[in-house]
């Protein structure tokens, strides 16, 4: 860990969602231009949901931890309302499967998360925000996309 610099002007975390998917090994990565929301964890499963429906994935099952951005109303009924809408029309529907508070382990993505972290800091000096994400996307091999925005209210 390097101490942040109190002239730094950037932002002293950079806040990612992804998605871990076991049968092909691979990561689906998106960055955010803030911090988690619900709104924002929206937009990231719509993205999700959209990009696997192509693919021809019908159910997707989310394991995730009880982050407040995962367990709000807003994201309980924005998948309740997607995966009415993935019934009717086709597309992948999303089954959330909720892990006990402050049980990391269980969580398939969290070693690959670790990981990555280790492969890419480097000992010698803090990374800028766009060096940290161009190093995880090269690691992940997954594509440099847009970041996910805030919601505007």
């Amino acid at each position: 860990m390097h101490a942040a610099d109190p002239d730094d002007r950037e932002a002293k975390a950079l806040a990612c969602y992804g998605l871990w998917l076991p049968g092909p090994e691979r990561m689906l990565l998106r960055f955010v231009a803030g911090r988690p929301v619900s709104g924002v964890t929206c937009a990231f499963l719509a993205w999700v949901a959209e990009r696997l429906a192509a693919e021809g994935v019908r159910v997707l099952a989310l394991v995730w931890d009880n982050a407040p951005w995962h367990v709000s109303r807003e994201v309980r009924t924005w998948i309740k309302d997607h995966n009415r809408q993935a019934k009717h029309d086709g597309g992948c529907r999303l089954l959330v499967c909720r892990l006990p508070s402050r049980s990391p382990w269980l969580n398939p993505i969290e070693p690959r998360w670790a990981h990555g972290k280790r492969a890419v800091v480097e000992p010698e000096r803090k990374l800028t925000g766009g060096e940290l994400e161009q190093r995880l996307c090269h690691h992940y091999r997954c594509p440099i996309l847009p970041p996910l925005a805030q919601p505007v209210a």
